[in-house]
Formats: structure tokens, C-alpha cells, sequence
């Protein structure tokens, strides 16, 4: 179980303090699966990196139980500098695991090819993803988290991407933000919007969906088609 409790994250700016996150809590057990609504600049990203324990709260607490995973579309745990092939080798003697067995998966997960020999900082942002995604499937988390995963790569990535998450490790509990609400109404059991700093809960997407079209002020563009549902 996850426990998240009265969770504040501020920043200083020249403009004052910006209050991102103003108490928000909540539980997340084992194969429990939170979709996390919310514009851009809502703190979605933020609040996914303090319980990933990348960034430290203000105040509030996160209590954990479970191994939780990096964000899935975030590469800052890299070590730049080196090669592709260098950060699976440490990754794998942090937690333990077989090296070229690792590097096997990585390298026909990802498909990056001769760049796994160059280093990271010479990567695209969605080649840093890819990579990320692969180690993170090379280590059994209990919970993932997982940031705008729909945004890297192809259709054929994103197929491989899911049934990874969705099927091979269905019985984990995730944490999924996404600006494509279908991703999160397809993949999640449980649903929030993050507006204003504050986080509200729901058990059904089509109120949760609605209510945030209403909280952003979203009106529909002329012949929209209310199938074809994205907050983007």
C-alpha cells in the first residue's frame, strides 16, 4: 500500500511562491490503477516525482510498502556521460540482476541500435524514454509510475509498452498521467483531476472526464466527435 498524506510542494520563483500541490492524499494498493487528470502546468509530473522520491515535499508524507518505480518517461536517473549500455550495467549491479541478460531484453525492447554504445546525453528525449521504459521493464517494481508513456514512439512501441504494463504485469499497482484521456479511461480503475493544487477522486471516468472539461473551461471545437475523447 501506498499511503500519501496532506502532501505540499511549493517553489520559490521571481514572481513569489508557487503553491503546486496544496494537501492532496490519497491510498493505492496492489492492482489498483489511478489516472491522474489535469492541464498542463497542474503538477501532475510533480506529484508523480515526489512519490517516485526523485524530489522531496515541502510537507506531507509518503509511506510505502511497495518498491516503486521511476517515472516510466523519465530519463533524469541517467548518468549522462555514459553510454547506453554502461547505465543498464549499473542499474543491473544496483539491484542485483544479470547483466547481459538485462542488456538482451534492453537492447530488442528499445531498438536503439548502435546509440546503446553512445552516451545518453547525445539522446533524443524520446530515445531517453525508450531506454528508461526498458530498464524499468528489466526490474519487477510493485508499483509503476507512468508519465505521458502514450507520447514515445510508434504504434507499434506503444503496443509493445502495454501489453508489458497491462498484461504481463497486471496484477501492479500504477500511477498514469496522460494528456490522452483514452489512454487513461482504457488502462485505470480509479480516477482524479489535479486542479488548482488540489486532488479530487472519483470511481467513474465520465464524471471524472466531464468535470474536468467544466473545472478547465473546455467547449467542443465544431464537428467533434465525443468518441474521440483527449484532454490534449
Amino acid at each position: 500500500m501506498i499511503r500519501v498524506r496532506d502532501l505540499h510542494k511549493s517553489y520559490r520563483t521571481r514572481f513569489g511562491t508557487n503553491h503546486v500541490l496544496k494537501g492532496i492524499g490519497f491510498d493505492l494498493a496492489m492492482g489498483e490503477r489511478l489516472g491522474i487528470l489535469g492541464r498542463n502546468g497542474a503538477g501532475k509530473s510533480t506529484m508523480v516525482r515526489l512519490i517516485s522520491g526523485a524530489e522531496r515535499p515541502t510537507s506531507g508524507s509518503i509511506e510505502s510498502d511497495l518498491s516503486i518505480s521511476w517515472p516510466l518517461a523519465f530519463g533524469g536517473a541517467f548518468q549522462v556521460q555514459l553510454t547506453g549500455i554502461d547505465n543498464i550495467r549499473f542499474i543491473s549491479r544496483i539491484y542485483e540482476q544479470d547483466f547481459e541478460e538485462n542488456l538482451a531484453f534492453v537492447e530488442q525492447f528499445a531498438e536503439l541500435g548502435p546509440y546503446l554504445r553512445e552516451p545518453v546525453r547525445t539522446y533524443s528525449s524520446g530515445m531517453r524514454a525508450r531506454l528508461a521504459f526498458a530498464i524499468s521493464m528489466i526490474i519487477e517494481f510493485d508499483c509503476f509510475l507512468i508519465d505521458e508513456i502514450s507520447a514515445v514512439g510508434d504504434a507499434r512501441f506503444h503496443d509493445r509498452c502495454n501489453f508489458e504494463l497491462f498484461e504481463k504485469r497486471a496484477d501492479r499497482a500504477m500511477i498514469i498521467i496522460s494528456h490522452d484521456a483514452a489512454y487513461v479511461r482504457d488502462h485505470c480503475n480509479r480516477w482524479a483531476i489535479l486542479h488548482d493544487g488540489a486532488l479530487r477522486h472519483y470511481d467513474d471516468f465520465e464524471l471524472a472526464y466531464a468535470d474536468f472539461k467544466e473545472l478547465i473551461g473546455w467547449k467542443p471545437p465544431p464537428g467533434w466527435n465525443e468518441l474521440q475523447v483527449s484532454t490534449a
